[in-house]
């Protein structure tokens, strides 16, 4: 599933411009929890992920029992922040 726009302050680690681990897993849950209407247990993503468009990120929601893949995906950088998509695997 396809999760349409999430924005978030870049920061600069080591010259490159990239968005923060943990704030990309809290806007990740948070648009799940409202495309789903469920929030998930949590979303583990592995680091911060490259601010530059077409980069991607896999990471791992846990609901429940169940442990499924998700694809954070940048699609546009706007001066200072950037917009991602979040897909779950099927």
């Amino acid at each position: 599933m396809s999760v349409v726009v999430l924005v978030l302050a870049m920061t600069a680690c080591s010259g490159e411009k990239v968005l923060d681990e943990a704030e990309v897993e809290e806007g990740a849950k948070q648009a799940l929890t409202e495309t789903v209407g469920q929030e998930p247990d949590s979303i583990d993503c592995p680091d911060d992920l490259k601010a530059e468009v077409g980069a991607t990120m896999r990471c791992e929601l846990t609901a429940g029992s169940d442990t499924l893949g998700v694809t954070v995906t940048v699609t546009s950088i706007d001066g200072d922040k950037a917009t991602y998509d979040v897909e779950v695997d099927g």
